[in-house]
């Protein structure tokens, strides 16, 4: 790690004043230049899996001599929502081009076989050909020779981990590799007890401080069943009962393909409870239920949580960011491997760590479904475990958000379709404004964390500028002295070889939220979408304002200490949930840069107390915080005078 000087304030002033004279010179082609698509660091990375199975030339050719068989038929008998399946396999002649695909719902025989007996066809070479075409993408698939025997004996098995998610299932065996593909048989059919059983319990911090929201999934519409959450503070005899809204969504909610064609598929119903008027870091425990029409309750998983503290509270409280995850695998599916290496490892050390931190704030990129919707379920159960238990707060990423003409800031389509809908219904976020603008203030005790959406237009004059504004001056410093901005794409800093090549190492126009960081004083900003990590110093209009005034050790058991008026905002780049990592520009490192790792990890804030933050970088792997600092100050460090964030003041005394 490397310390930085710190230049005097009139050179400052100085470097601001041609900054904004370069900015306000620039033409207006080139401005909208700078405005165009940036939405996608590597096109190649982004490919889903799923995408690359040729689904529109699959064909039925049912082989006598091909058997698939799953096991056990009956799934989730005593209530679980997941449950591991043993498929058996065999053809006569085996090849490294077999896979074998889980579908739901299970009628995918039913479809094609309809399908090829009525408009089948002879080929030039005298045989039966059937149509191509499949209507639907697999949830998961694994190639056939992932069994050792199967290339030898032409037969083999292997095991899935299913999930509940409201239909039967059938698997299929295909040969012809991912470009040809031939159905050439499949499987029994299997299905939970309960397919329409609440599942996936997430909470996130309601509107006001003292509410938590609780949101889930079942298969159950508001005229079948009524939802609610029962729920009661630890130590009370009586439980309360709060009712649920419900919400879905269609195929004509999608924007595009693949979302509202082959990746398209039924997400059932999504329910939300406000549970209000909780106790400050009182515990709760809840259980999701389902009252059918004859007064029986179909429940779900019970759970706890704890209760917010209080806007200035001072106790011990711990917030967890990172962006870029994805999903992780524990069955070996190929369709996810070298996706997203490491999600899983991600989320086993968030499970982990669950009792060391309150609350998740996933800035960005979460699912990575791009278009293929079952994976939205996937990736709601592979969170349940941590989000069941802390408030899972949620930001807009191009990967849930970019579509073409959709009203948008990006003109590109990281989204596949989907313009931010599955996102805006699975997850619920305290927001203020109507439409698909996922920008909200977070109070919790210490912190205050204004989250920013960058899929939308973030440039003074716009609604998002003048709500930052807001959000960050409601903050009262007094009693809440930590302040953070947190959002997907990097508005302010990043040495990824990208924005370094387009020369801004920043979003384009990012920075033009700079002097809000200032004004307000606002110590952290932390964003995702570039898949590495990067800290920078205090910094502002591309100056470093303050050294720490101890150097980290090189073992990372010191970290560095900022004492003091800090002059600017420390800027992090954490998009190190799980996808593929990046490396970061040749050359020089930019004087800002400070700490870089290319790790699979997340950003840990902890604070007891208003004068002291600690930060941390925390790898996924081990464990370990391989990168830190603490900031130390008191509350007349806040209101000090510092570059372009000047009370007005007269010399009289």
């Amino acid at each position: 790690m490397t310390s930085r000087g710190v230049l005097p304030a009139a050179l400052l002033l100085a470097v601001a004043a041609a900054a904004l004279l370069l900015y306000t010179a620039l033409p207006a082609a080139a401005a909208a230049a700078v405005a165009g698509d940036h939405s996608t660091l590597d096109k190649d990375e982004n490919i889903q899996p799923l995408s690359t199975l040729n689904m529109a030339a699959a064909r039925v050719m049912m082989d006598a001599g091909s058997v698939i068989h799953a096991s056990p038929e009956l799934l989730g008998a005593n209530g679980e929502d997941s449950a591991w399946v043993t498929v058996n396999f065999t053809t006569p002649a085996p090849t490294d081009g077999h896979w074998i695909a889980l579908f739901s719902p299970a009628n995918l025989d039913l479809i094609m076989g309809g399908k090829q007996s009525s408009s089948s066809k002879i080929n030039a070479a005298g045989e039966d050909e059937a149509p191509t075409g499949l209507p639907m993408a697999p949830i998961k698939y694994k190639f056939a020779n992932i069994s050792p025997s199967f290339m030898s004996s032409g037969s083999g098995n292997t095991s899935f981990l299913l999930i509940n998610q409201r239909y039967d299932y059938a698997f299929g065996l295909f040969s012809g590799g991912k470009d040809n593909p031939k159905l050439v048989a499949v499987s029994n059919k299997i299905a939970f007890a309960n397919p329409k059983a609440p599942v996936f319990p997430r909470l996130a911090q309601g509107k006001e401080w003292s509410e938590m929201a609780v949101t889930w999934t079942s298969g159950y519409n508001i005229d079948e069943a009524y939802p609610f959450v029962e729920w009661r503070m630890k130590g009370e005899e009586n439980a309360k009962r709060t009712p649920a809204d419900t919400l879905t969504y269609t195929r004509g909610h999608m924007c595009g393909k693949p979302a509202n064609a082959e990746g398209y598929r039924d997400p059932g119903f999504i329910h939300t409870a406000i549970l209000k008027n909780l106790w400050p870091n009182r515990d709760y425990s809840y259980q999701i239920g389902h009252e059918l029409p004859d007064g029986s309750i179909v429940w779900g998983k019970s759970s706890t949580f704890r209760g917010t503290p209080s806007p200035g509270q001072a106790s011990l409280q711990r917030i967890v960011i990172f962006g870029d995850m994805g999903l992780g695998q524990t069955d070996g599916s190929n369709e996810l491997a070298g996706f997203q290496p490491g999600a899983q490892s991600t989320v086993d050390r968030l499970i982990t760590d669950l009792p060391n931190y309150d609350a998740i704030f996933h800035i960005g990129d979460l699912s990575y479904a791009n278009g293929y919707l079952a994976q939205w379920d996937q990736f709601t159960a592979q969170i349940s475990p941590i989000a069941s238990r802390v408030p899972y707060m949620v930001a807009s990423g191009n990967h849930e958000r970019t579509s073409h003409d959709t009203g948008g800031f990006y003109s590109g389509d990281d989204s596949h379709g989907e313009c931010g809908v599955p996102a805006e219904t699975l997850f619920s976020t305290p927001t203020v404004n109507a439409g698909q603008r996922l920008w909200y203030g977070v109070d919790r005790g210490l912190f205050r964390v204004c989250v920013g959406d960058t899929e939308h237009d973030w440039r003074p004059g716009s609604p998002q500028y003048e709500f930052l504004d807001g959000c960050f001056a409601a903050a009262d410093r007094k009693h809440q002295p930590w302040l953070v901005f947190a959002a997907h794409r990097p508005l302010g800093y990043s040495s990824n070889g990208f924005y370094a090549k387009e020369g801004s190492f920043s979003e384009p126009m990012g920075r033009t939220l700079q002097n809000l960081w200032q004004k307000h004083r606002v110590d952290l900003a932390v964003f995702g979408h570039v898949h590495n990590y990067e800290r920078t110093c205090p910094v502002y209009e591309n100056t470093c304002t303050a050294s720490p005034g101890s150097s980290p050790a090189a073992n990372g058991s010191s970290p560095a200490v900022y004492s003091g008026v800090m002059g600017g905002t420390i800027h992090v780049v954490a998009g190190t949930g799980g996808a593929r990592l990046r490396g970061f520009a040749g050359g020089e490192w930019p004087q800002w840069s400070v700490a870089r790792n290319e790790s699979y990890g997340y950003v840990k804030l902890t604070s007891r107390d208003q004068s002291r933050m600690e930060f941390e970088f925390v790898r996924s792997e081990d464990g370990q915080v391989v990168d830190g600092f603490v900031i130390e100050r008191e509350y007349k460090d806040v209101l000090a005078c510092i570059v372009d964030a000047c009370e007005p003041h007269s010399l009289a005394n």
